[in-house]
């Protein structure tokens, strides 16, 4: 296997593929911080040369984790149809890169072959791919699932409505659901993240939801955000629960610094199957982000676009409704500005689309970075041009309880009208009933919450 590459006179040499997969990444300041990015520009063009030459089965044998030590690398490396990878094994991965790019293959044979990847083979393309090129091969792509609706259908764009309050107060939450409601937003699903953990709280929480659901007859589905073995515990009192949500890294140990393993999930899902108010297959809803493996010291040395890559890998197994990378929250340490974030955002969702999963995004920055709204809005016209199930809904943008901004109510109904895209279904024809919507805008009763109160 060679490693080596001559560049403007010079020969770089590098020692492993864990060195070349983290010197070819796009600049981002977790991998600055990890120690592991490359020294310049120059050298990180020449590892993407000899990334662009290393076959699938180089990458297929250098996981990030070594097999024997890491139940994500198992359920991954298990998880491949070896028909598929027979196949594809010795393609380079510039070759998959112009597979994915040539216009004669549509989402059908994409979907087909991904079956085929590891997660390091799906971080080590997006490595190579131009933001537009990743834009491109994810609009190629769709991938529905079915909690009590179906999420990420042609022609539509969806909005989990997120409430949040500051101390969980019941009106407090009902007057944020039912703005987001007139505003076209909640398709995706309801969901808080709430203050109080304990079961009592999400209980009351779950409850209210219900209400609500149940009141306006809303074909929708609702999640509380709290730990995963708290909402199981709900679950098991008989709270009424649609989704069960977790917050998943890239490894097992990362996994288990969040206080969950594998065995942990599958228990979550077969509770959520059979004692849960869904009345479809997809009961899990799975949050991601690029550094959190480095934050728990969980990443083995690898980048963050590959550790986030097998966060995908893992959550295929479980075949979720709603997965999303909380692209900009976890803070400048690791995505610095509005350039890393909006790269990270394209590649997060790219790499989940082609591993399979359902994909949003929380296109969102905290006060500390080196963004602002505009970059967001940015970020979340050029997702929706790539394919986007869905993003977040928060009022006026500013989650005042987590402290951070991402989109709001209006973003949702913007970009629904400026590319002819409309929510799920159900969702729309009850939008139109209600009278929020006609023609497929906006009525004047969007943002009267008081409408749903008479």
């Amino acid at each position: 296997m060679n490693l080596k590459t001559k560049l403007l006179g010079h020969v770089y040499d590098f020692h492993t593929i864990r060195e070349v997969m983290a010197k070819a990444n796009e600049e981002k300041s977790g991998d600055r911080l990890a120690g592991i990015a490359a020294e310049n520009a120059e050298e990180r063009v020449a590892a993407k040369v000899v990334l662009a030459n290393l076959t699938l089965a180089d990458l297929r044998n250098e996981p990030a984790v070594p097999y024997e030590q890491d139940e994500v690398t198992r359920i991954i490396q298990d998880g491949i149809n070896e028909k598929i990878f027979a196949e594809i094994r010795n393609w380079t991965v510039g070759e998959l890169r112009e597979w994915l790019l040539d216009e004669k293959n549509d989402g059908a044979a994409i979907r087909r072959l991904s079956h085929g990847f590891t997660s390091e083979m799906v971080a080590a393309v997006a490595k190579l791919m131009s933001n537009l090129d990743l834009i491109y091969a994810a609009k190629k792509i769709r991938v529905t699932a079915t909690c009590n609706t179906t999420i990420g259908e042609p022609g539509t764009l969806s909005a989990r409505l997120q409430p949040n309050h500051p101390t969980d107060d019941p009106d407090g939450i009902l007057a944020s659901l039912l703005e987001g409601l007139t505003f076209g937003v909640g398709d995706a699903v309801l969901g808080l993240n709430p203050v109080d953990d304990s079961v009592e709280s999400v209980t009351r929480v779950l409850e209210r939801f219900q209400e609500v659901k149940e009141r306006w007859a809303i074909p929708t589905q609702t999640c509380v955000l709290a730990h995963v073995t708290t909402q199981m515990e709900c679950i098991r009192r008989g709270a009424p629960t649609d989704l069960i949500f977790q917050s998943i890294a890239g490894s097992q140990k990362g996994n288990e610094a969040f206080g969950f393993n594998a065995d942990t999930i599958a228990e979550a899902r077969a509770l959520a199957l059979k004692e849960g108010t869904a009345t479809g297959p997809n009961v899990l809803y799975f949050e991601t982000g690029q550094g959190s493996e480095l934050s728990s010291e969980a990443h083995n040395g690898w980048d963050q676009v590959t550790m986030e890559a097998r966060c995908y890998g893992f959550a295929r197994h479980f075949a979720p409704f709603l997965v999303n990378t909380v692209v900009g929250f976890i803070g400048p340490e690791y995505l610095y500005n509005s350039k890393q974030v909006i790269r990270a955002g394209l590649e997060d969702h790219f790499m989940g689309k082609l591993t399979g999963v359902p994909m949003g995004c929380d296109a969102c920055y905290t006060n500390h970075m080196k963004a602002d709204q505009n970059d967001i809005e940015d970020l979340a016209v050029l997702l929706t041009a790539a394919g986007c199930n869905y993003f977040m809904g928060i009022p006026h943008g500013d989650d005042v309880m987590l402290n951070y901004q991402t989109t709001g109510y209006h973003e949702t109904a913007a970009l629904r009208e400026l590319f002819g895209l409309t929510a799920i279904r159900p969702f729309q024809d009850w939008l139109e009933r209600m009278g929020f919507v006609e023609n497929g805008k906006l009525t004047p009763l969007a943002g009267d919450g008081s409408v749903l109160l008479a």
